[in-house]
């Protein structure tokens, strides 16, 4: 369950955004990879699970990694990849975490 907080919350929305809308992220959005009782994205985990994954996805997930932390960058130009659905979610998590 996503505390109503963190969805008013500009670095943890965007996130919770991805996650939510995007088939693959949306099966780990659990409390070994995102904690809300802890308040804590556990970023290794993340990145090791993703290692199979297509361009596309690690894309999606670096981004929301990004949106939540600064620390974790993203190469924009991997957006070229993403297809018109993954497109649509990536720009809403942007608006969301950058325009309030």
């Amino acid at each position: 369950m996503i505390p109503k907080e963190l969805l008013q919350d500009r670095y943890w929305r965007g996130l919770i955004y991805i996650f939510t809308q995007h088939a693959k992220l949306s099966r780990y959005l659990t409390p070994e990879f995102v904690d809300f009782e802890e308040l804590s994205v556990h970023v290794d985990k993340l990145k090791k699970a993703s290692k199979g994954w297509s361009t596309s996805e690690k894309f999606m997930l670096a981004l929301a990694l990004h949106l939540y932390n600064g620390r974790n960058k993203v190469d924009l130009s991997e957006a070229d990849r993403l297809d018109d659905k993954n497109t649509e979610i990536a720009l809403k998590a942007l608006r969301l975490r950058y325009t309030g």
